[in-house]
């Protein structure tokens, strides 16, 4: 217990602690109780302790399926015990007590010359949204000071209602704004950054879901600055392959779609029109119809799944030839949305990092910060992807 001692006479002093509570790319923040004593002589002040993160959660069983619970009342037997250990997430859970020390990040600079103030204005002047904002991310300060963004094409509202997102939702969002591939490029260009990431909500509605959007973005970006590389971390089309080969041929350099979780915990974690099978659909058309083109996928830790699950995941991935992988931590947006089960630890994701890079991926992020679109990694994606370019140029 943190205690703090004031020789103060009849005065009382109270500390109000701040936790950052986030999701699986977001943040926000939330207020810890404090407890103070007053006396003529003193005040101490003692801040309840919040936990390391290590106890409590838990996630809930898997629910058992009629016939499985049939089946086991007839033949008494127990083969499906290691069933019986499975959990999922759920809203309303018990949550980890406090949050492990591991979860540190700098703050942005709210200077009016850093770069962050100059990202944000420039997305501001141009009515651009960003993922980063939108969805919270904790590493927002870090990627925005270093010049580097994730911007959010399509609007900021989405049709589905994925379990771990913050997003606005609703089925009738607003049209997009045709000028928004022309907005972007010339954001981006006054960026001066050599790499860039675009994203989008999921657009049900649009008949391709945005992939023509999507295409005409990267070719006004690659009209502008033919040297820039664009990464693009899309939604699954709905599964429509015309959708996938439209995008993947339009020049881009980095095909992402998020598969989010393990394939048993799919339908407690994303919208049911969401899949695992359609995920791993999109991400193999799109390397089969242009096959140097990287594709890459990111998975959140700490909804239940277990060290098996997440290596079968990476064994299918690696079966469709996908180049990259990210591991971060699952963290709720807010109380509305599943809870987490567990904090991995740091020694967890490095153990997951080895296990890809031995399977053969060409990059794996893996860390509680870790996000599907991050600085660090598009830093060495950008010099792993020149360096192979210019290896194929000279052979």
């Amino acid at each position: 217990m943190m205690k703090m001692k004031a020789s103060m006479l009849n005065t009382c002093l109270l500390i109000l602690v701040t936790n950052s509570q986030a999701f699986g790319f977001g943040i926000h923040t939330t207020t810890t109780t404090t407890v103070q004593r007053c006396s003529s002589n003193s005040t101490e002040i003692r801040a309840i302790e919040r936990g390391d993160g290590m106890s409590g959660g838990g996630g809930v069983p898997m629910p058992k399926s009629k016939s499985k619970d049939k089946s086991n009342d007839e033949n008494n037997n127990d083969d499906d015990d290691d069933d019986d250990d499975l959990v999922r997430p759920k809203v309303g859970a018990d949550m980890p007590d406090g949050r492990p020390s591991w979860f540190r990040v700098p703050a942005p600079s709210l200077k009016e010359d850093s770069r962050y103030s100059k990202v944000k204005d420039s997305l501001q002047n141009l009515s651009l949204n960003t993922v980063c904002e939108e969805a919270q991310c904790p590493n927002i300060g870090e990627c925005w000071n270093g010049g580097t963004g994730t911007i959010m094409l399509l609007g900021d509202t989405c049709t589905r209602g994925c379990m771990f997102c913050a997003v606005n939702t609703s089925q009738t969002p607003p049209p997009p704004d045709p000028f928004e591939p022309f907005k972007t490029a010339e954001a981006v260009s006054e960026w001066g950054v050599d790499y860039i990431v675009l994203t989008s909500v999921d657009r049900d509605d649009i008949e391709d879901g945005g992939a023509g959007h999507f295409a005409t973005t990267v070719e006004l970006l690659k009209m502008k600055k033919p040297e820039l590389l664009v990464e693009c971390l899309v939604s699954d089309f709905r599964g429509d392959k015309d959708s996938v080969s439209k995008l993947a041929l339009s020049g881009l350099d980095v095909y992402a779609h998020n598969m989010e979780t393990v394939e048993r915990l799919q339908k407690f974690v994303r919208d049911p029109r969401a899949g695992y099978a359609q995920s791993l659909s999109t991400l193999e058309h799109a390397k089969k119809v242009k096959p140097d083109l990287y594709t890459k996928t990111s998975l959140m830790l700490g909804l239940g799944e277990t060290d098996e699950e997440v290596i079968q995941t990476m064994k299918d991935l690696r079966a469709i030839d996908v180049d990259v992988v990210t591991f971060g931590q699952y963290l709720r947006p807010t109380e509305n949305h599943l809870s987490v089960v567990n904090y991995v630890t740091p020694e967890k994701f490095d153990y997951f990092r080895k296990v890809g890079e031995e399977m053969g991926f060409k990059y794996v992020a893996s860390g509680p910060m870790v996000r599907s679109s991050y600085k660090a990694g598009e830093f060495y994606l950008k010099h792993m992807i020149a360096k192979e370019r210019k290896e194929a140029m000279a052979s």
